[in-house]
């Protein structure tokens, strides 16, 4: 690993060294923005050096950027179709020049048609180009990383890829790409197990994202929609990129008929698992490969085809693990030396097959026929003795260790074997008329899973097993199933979007149904939703929109998993043919304010959002597993207020501040309970009933901060800096099976600075370039990252354990520490 990291360093300081060799001719950068009398910005506008071959446009900000050698003056362009082209001279005797200009319309019609045609969110779900963030620090290396940066959404583990939103579970969010709903593996229980998410960030060329509220187009969950779209080339494009954390590869070509993508992926998280307390052997490894193909048939039809294959190979040998843990005054030491290992391989496969056909221009159909197939095994035995003790607060680190509190042994055991098929028929369909877009759609699912587990846990404190019994040895825990599920499922729905002007705004109405039926229980759900839009014609640049519909988390396979005890204390899993989906009614409220500052485009966005549910599974979480009651056994509530800060605060890059505010609880139905009261001998002189009443949900975060910055020199843009700051509540815990007391505690505050520097070493008219061996290069990028920069300790999850007088103690996992990453990113020809 160390010869890697120098083989790379001293790649990118050669380039580096050379590159700053090479940029010594005079050269000079003009940037600024193309607005309308209106303020706003104006995209796709020309821009370019009259007389050269050196020109730009636009973005949807109206942001433009050129260089161009010095000379003793230069004319500078802007036009666009529709608005009276403009020509400045400049005399280009600094390094750096901003022009921002002002371009007006050749008629009063054309002004009319620009402020209707402005692009403002209409719905629930908001677009995000991938492309900016390519060297954004990314400790887990996947898209979600960017995500937990948006409003609503958070997540308490950087070794994840899963994500909370709006106090929603992981299992409660959609994710599709091209249409197509992607699944995750069943068994991963920690986020060192994780290897990368589905999504190749090198393919994607948009993104949207709703956090609620969503049209009806999308499927039966109750969080949040993930749409990716992969690119379509239309010429070669590739890019390597390599770091300490894995590497990753990607070609597209197109031709008259036929392009393809090609992705690969390699990651191994060896490096930043050894900042973790739990010193051992780490070897874990992923490899992921994708393909997306398209070919035209003719003018009116196309195929496509998705591949994927991954597979995730996790080994681990623990050694030893010392913790630090309490308050001054009360410090505790949790000391653990193991034996034994874990072998984990989780393997998956994909693939999606479609035909698309246009009888007309504005008629799309479409015809989808996947499957989806997971292989996991988790394997472990693993031994631990421990010992728990006091910590005293002293100068000399001698000093400190004080009296031991505990002692003991434990030992966990696990063969779990899951494997899971799912087939998928899928039509589509959409009409797009003079001011309406129709969509309809229906699928045909049949879903084959298989699931054996066998997993036990036993515990030895003071030489005692627990729990202990004076006349046998018991387990502290056990779980069996041998479950097999073979079952089908159909959905179906429409939606109709229509549009208006008034002479106070435009408005944008859309309502659709959706439909589900599961052979499992013989549920059939009907779920309704609608979402308007109004923009209003004012000075002042402002959107405003409400969503709302009724919910259902429609159950997969771990909803339904109910657990029954015999008696000996055994636990086994049975499927719950009774269990009905979890059902809310949701509202957002949210409005959009555009404005420029600093001669700059910003936006402000605020969404209000109550979320009702009943017939709520109950869960509990651990690290990433996500555990269910496996019955219909609570009611719940979400209420909070979204605030979004988006804009450029360096010209030409996107930046944006969150902060949240929620509440979220919980009721547990039937959860009463006796309570006592005792005279000195024991004797029971009062009872009264005592009922729980509204907890603390499992991802319920009181408010949460988050930042995503982007800088770069403004003499010289081929540095830049980028910074991801996260600070979020921390999740209520209890302990472990113990619904009385589920959500008595609350983990740390989150907070971790992800800070990334970057170099353009070589690309354009870099002489370098002319190079034979760099022929083919178009750019290479330099990438230094300090991941958690403020070396937090953050908390994943606890372990408990019991003293000599009886007290249970919450021992803290703790996540990474502080660590750096080099990474080098080409991008070829």
């Amino acid at each position: 690993m160390t010869r890697f990291f120098l083989s790379i360093l001293f790649l990118g300081l050669s380039l580096f060294l050379y590159g700053n060799q090479q940029s010594t001719e005079e050269r000079f950068r003009v940037y600024g923005y193309v607005i309308d009398p209106s303020n706003r910005g104006i995209e796709l506008a020309n821009v370019y050096f009259e007389n050269t071959q050196t020109g730009t446009t636009t973005n949807a900000n109206g942001y433009y950027e050129l260089t161009a050698t010095k000379r003793d003056s230069i004319v500078i362009v802007y036009s666009m179709l529709g608005y009276e082209t403009i020509r400045h001279t400049i005399i280009p005797n600094k390094q750096v020049i901003q022009i921002s200009v002002v371009m007006q319309p050749t008629s009063q019609e054309m002004k009319d048609l620009e402020v209707v045609a402005q692009r403002r969110q209409t719905s629930s779900m908001s677009f995000i180009d991938p492309s900016k963030y390519r060297q954004m620090p990314n400790t887990a290396g996947n898209f979600e990383s960017l995500l937990i940066t948006f409003t609503g959404v958070t997540s308490n583990n950087e070794l994840s890829s899963q994500y909370n939103v709006r106090g929603g579970s992981f299992d409660e969010n959609l994710v599709y790409v091209n249409g197509i709903e992607i699944y995750r593996p069943l068994l991963i229980r920690s986020g060192q197990q994780e290897g990368l998410s589905f999504i190749n960030q090198d393919m994607v060329e948009k993104v949207g994202f709703s956090s609620g509220a969503f049209n009806a187009e999308f499927g039966d969950k109750m969080s949040s929609v993930l749409d990716i779209t992969y690119k379509k080339p239309t010429k070669t494009e590739t890019s390597a990129s390599v770091s300490l954390l894995g590497a990753t590869a990607y070609l597209g070509t197109s031709s008259n008929r036929f392009t393809q993508l090609h992705g690969v992926r390699y990651k191994t998280s060896s490096y930043l698992l050894g900042s973790l307390e739990t010193e051992g052997e780490y070897n874990p490894s992923f490899i992921d490969y994708q393909g997306y193909f398209t070919y035209k048939l003719n003018e009116k039809s196309e195929l496509t085809l998705l591949t994927n294959f991954s597979q995730n190979l996790f080994n681990f040998r623990p050694e030893s693990r010392s913790t630090n843990f309490g308050t001054y005054f009360m410090g505790r030491n949790f000391t653990v030396y193991f034996e034994g290992q874990e072998q984990d391989v989780f393997r998956t496969g994909f693939g999606a097959l479609s035909y698309h056909y246009r009888p007309q221009q504005n008629l799309r159909l479409s015809l989808l026929a996947s499957g989806f197939g997971t292989n996991e095994s988790e394997n472990y035995d693993i031994l631990g003795e421990y010992i728990l003790s006091e910590v005293k607060m002293d100068l000399q680190e001698s000093n400190r260790k004080g009296a031991t509190l505990g002692i003991g042994k434990y030992h966990e055991h696990a063969r779990n074997q899951l494997n899971a098929t799912v087939l998928d028929l899928t039509h589509s369909g959409e009409f797009n008329g003079l001011n309406h877009t129709l969509k309809w759609g229906a699928s045909l699912k049949r879903e084959i899973i298989v699931d054996r587990i066998n997993e036990w846990e036993w515990r030895d404190s003071a030489g005692y097993s627990l729990p202990y019994n004076n006349r046998e040895v018991n387990l502290y825990y056990t779980l069996k199933s041998d479950n097999t599920l073979d079952t089908w499922r159909t959905t179906a729905y429409v939606q109709d979007t229509r549009k208006w002007r008034t002479n106070g705004g435009s408005y944008t109405l859309t309502g659709g149904v959706r439909s589900h039926y599961w052979t499992f229980n013989n549920e059939w759900l009907v779920s309704p939703r609608a979402s308007v839009s109004f923009v209003p014609y004012w000075k002042k640049d402002f959107s405003f929109r409400f969503s709302t519909g009724l919910y259902y988390q429609a159950p997969f396979y771990k909803e339904i998993r109910d657990t029954l005890n015999d008696a000996l204390g055994n636990v086994r899993i049975r499927l719950n043919e009774n269990i009905q989906s979890q059902r809310s009614v949701q509202f957002v409220l949210g409005g959009d304010h555009y404005f420029r500052a600093f001669g700059r485009p910003f936006k402000f966005t605020t969404e209000a959002y109550l979320k009702l549910a009943d017939r709520v599974s109950i869960y509990d979480i651990e690290n990433v597993q996500i555990t269910y009651s496996g019955e219909n056994n609570a009611k719940a509530y979400t209420a909070g207020i979204d605030f979004k800060l988006f804009g450029e605060l360096v010209p030409g890059t996107d930046s944006w501040i969150n902060f949240s505010l929620m509440n979220s609880k919980e009721d547990i139905i039937g959860d009463s309970y006796v309570k006592n009261t005792y005279d000195d001998k024991r004797n029971i002189i009062s009872s009264e009933v005592v009922s729980p009443g509204w907890v603390s949900r499992p991802n319920e975060q009181r408010y949460a901060f988050s930042m995503m910055f982007q800088d770069y020199l403004p003499n010289n843009p081929d540095y830049k800096v980028q910074l991801k700051f996260v600070y979020s509540d921390g999740l209520p815990f209890g302990p472990p099976r113990n619904n009385l007391h589920r959500a008595a505690f609350r983990s740390p505050a989150y907070k971790r600075v992800d800070l990334g520097g970057s170099r353009v070493l070589v690309r354009g008219n870099n002489k370098m370039l002319n190079k034979n061996w760099l022929k083919g290069v178009e750019s290479i990028w330099l990438n230094l990252e300090v991941l958690n920069l403020m070396d937090f300790q953050n908390v994943n999850s606890y372990y408990w354990v019991t003293d000599i007088y009886g007290q249970q103690l919450a021992v803290p996992n703790y996540l990474t520490s502080r660590q750096f990453n080099v990474r080098l990113i080409v991008d070829f020809k």
